[in-house]
C-alpha cells in the first residue's frame, strides 16, 4: 500500500521586510513601481488636521465678531506654518522614507510638535501669544533637521551638500521665526512675509546642488489625500455648525439652504480637484515647486470654506455681529479662490479649447457674484459649483465623442 505524497504548500504573498532599528537613509527610486502613501503618512496627515481645525475655528470666531481683516491675517500666518511643515515632511519622505525605527520615532516627534502647535492656535489668535505655536514649530523643525543630518551622514558629494543645506536652512529659518515672540504686533506681519519667502527659497537653493529623488506619483497622491482630509474636516465643521443651529434655535428653514449649498460646494471641490491626473506634469523641480507651493492657497481656501459656512450659520441664527453680505463673502471668496487656483495649477494643462478653459474662471466669477444673493447666497454658490461640474463633464463627453 503506497501513501499519497502531501501536496506542496501554495506559496503566499511575500512577507514584509522586517522592521529594523536603524538603516541608512538612501534615496528611493524615482521610478519605483506601486509607490503609495504609508500608514504613518496618513496618521501624520490626520494629526495635522487637528491644527487646521483649530485655525478654522478661530477664523470663524474672528469673522463673526467683525474682525475679518485681523482674523484672515492670523489664519494666513498659522496656516502657512502648518502647510510648510507638512510640505517639508512629505517631500522628504517621498525621497528618503526608509521606515526604520528611528525614522518612525522622529516622525512621531513631528506629530507631537503639531499637537503642541494646535494647542497654541487660540492664544495666537486671541492674545497674540505665539509661544506655543513657536514651540510646536520648533519641535517639528528640529526633528526634520535630524532627518536631513542622517542623510548627510551617509551621502557623498552633491547629495551631501544638499542635505546639509536643507538642515542649515531649516535651523536658520527657525531662528528667524523667533522674532514673533519679541517684535511688536505691527512688525509681525512683515516678519511673516519675509520669513515665508526665505522658507520657500530653502528648497530652491538646496536642490541646486542635487535634485532629491521625490516620486511624482507619490507626491501627487500625498497632496490629494491631504486635500481630501481637509475637505472632510470642512464637512465635519459645517455639519456640526448646522446641527447646533437647528438644535439651539430651531432654524431649519434658514439653515437648510446653507447646508445644501455648502455640501454642493464641497462635493464640487473634490470632483474638480481629482478630475485630471496631476502626476504627469511633475517632471522636474520647476513644475513641482510651483505646483506644491500653490497648494498653500488650495488647502487654505478649502479649509476656509468650512469656516465660512460656520459663519453663515451663525449669521443666519443671529449669533454674529456682521451683515448677511459679509457672511456670504466668507463662503464665496474662498470657494472662488479655490476654483481659480486649481485651474491655474493643473486643470488648465488638461483642457482643450477655449470653452473648457473658461469653465473654472467663469465659475469663480459667478461664485463671487452669488455673494449678493442675500440669504440665498450659499445655496446659489452651491448651484454654481454643481453646474460647473456638470458643464465640465458635458464638454469632456462631447469632445470624446468627436475624437
Amino acid at each position: 500500500m503506497t501513501s499519497t505524497p502531501a501536496p506542496e504548500p501554495t506559496p503566499g504573498p511575500p512577507l514584509p521586510a522586517p522592521l529594523r532599528p536603524l538603516r541608512p537613509l538612501h534615496p528611493r527610486g524615482r521610478d519605483e513601481a506601486h509607490r503609495a502613501a504609508t500608514p504613518l503618512e496618513l496618521f501624520f496627515d490626520l494629526c495635522f488636521v487637528v491644527a487646521v481645525a483649530q485655525a478654522g475655528a478661530e477664523l470663524v470666531h474672528a469673522i463673526a465678531e467683525g474682525h475679518a481683516g485681523e482674523g484672515v491675517l492670523n489664519y494666513a500666518m498659522v496656516f502657512f506654518a502648518l502647510f510648510w511643515a507638512w510640505v517639508n515632511f512629505s517631500w522628504f519622505a517621498s525621497a528618503y522614507d526608509n521606515d526604520d525605527v528611528l525614522y518612525r520615532v522622529v516622525t512621531l516627534v513631528q506629530i507631537a510638535g503639531v499637537l503642541v502647535f494646535a494647542a497654541g492656535v487660540s492664544k495666537g489668535f486671541e492674545e497674540h501669544d505665539f509661544l506655543l505655536i513657536w514651540l510646536g514649530y520648533l519641535i517639528m523643525r528640529v526633528a526634520l533637521t535630524t532627518q536631513w543630518l542622517r542623510v548627510a551622514k551617509t551621502a557623498t558629494g552633491a547629495e551631501r551638500t544638499t542635505a546639509l543645506r536643507y538642515a542649515f536652512g531649516v535651523l536658520v529659518c527657525q531662528i528667524g521665526w523667533s522674532g514673533l515672540l519679541f517684535l511688536p504686533e505691527g512688525g509681525r506681519a512683515w516678519l511673516f512675509l519675509a520669513m515665508a519667502i526665505v522658507e520657500m527659497c530653502v528648497p530652491v537653493y538646496a536642490e541646486r546642488a542635487y535634485t532629491t529623488a521625490w516620486h511624482p506619483h507619490h507626491i501627487s497622491e500625498r497632496y490629494g489625500l491631504f486635500t481630501i482630509i481637509v475637505l472632510g474636516e470642512t464637512i465635519a465643521a459645517a455639519t456640526i455648525a448646522v446641527k447646533s443651529g437647528i438644535d439651539e434655535h430651531d432654524a431649519l428653514g434658514e439653515l437648510l439652504p446653507i447646508a445644501v449649498g455648502g455640501l454642493l460646494m464641497v462635493f464640487a471641490a473634490w470632483w474638480i480637484y481629482f478630475v485630471v491626473p496631476v502626476h504627469g506634469r511633475l517632471s522636474g523641480n520647476r513644475q513641482a515647486f510651483l505646483w506644491g507651493y500653490g497648494h498653500y492657497v488650495i488647502l487654505g481656501a478649502a479649509a476656509a470654506i468650512g469656516a465660512g459656512i460656520e459663519v453663515a450659520v451663525e449669521e443666519a441664527v443671529g449669533k454674529s455681529h456682521i451683515s448677511t453680505l459679509a457672511a456670504s463673502a466668507a463662503v464665496t471668496v474662498p470657494m472662488a479662490l479655490y476654483l481659480l487656483t486649481v485651474w491655474l495649477l493643473h486643470s488648465r494643462y488638461y483642457k482643450v479649447g477655449i470653452a473648457q478653459q473658461l469653465v473654472l474662471p467663469t465659475a469663480a466669477l459667478a461664485t463671487l457674484a452669488s455673494t449678493f444673493a442675500g440669504s440665498w447666497a450659499v445655496l446659489v454658490a452651491g448651484l454654481v459649483a454643481a453646474a460647473t461640474v456638470a458643464t465640465g463633464v458635458t464638454l469632456t463627453s462631447r469632445m470624446a465623442r468627436h475624437a
